[in-house]
């Protein structure tokens, strides 16, 4: 299977079996990458991926 995600296995082909199908393949590929010297990092939930921006001063510079 090449994506594990469900939008590629119909929801009629969703089953107890298949996903545990997947679940094995998922801990055998974190398995395999861990060990090649692979590390799994825990990320804080209120991390984002962007930064908070700086409000652009814009506003208000359009002529009447």
């Amino acid at each position: 299977m090449g994506f594990l995600g469900s939008r590629d296995e119909p929801a009629e082909e969703r089953t107890v079996e298949s996903r545990k199908k997947l679940r094995a393949s998922l801990d055998a590929q974190i398995e395999a990458f861990l060990k090649n010297g692979g590390e799994i990092e825990e990320v804080q939930s209120n991390i984002t991926a962007d930064p908070p921006k700086k409000p652009s001063g814009e506003y208000g510079n359009r002529p009447i």
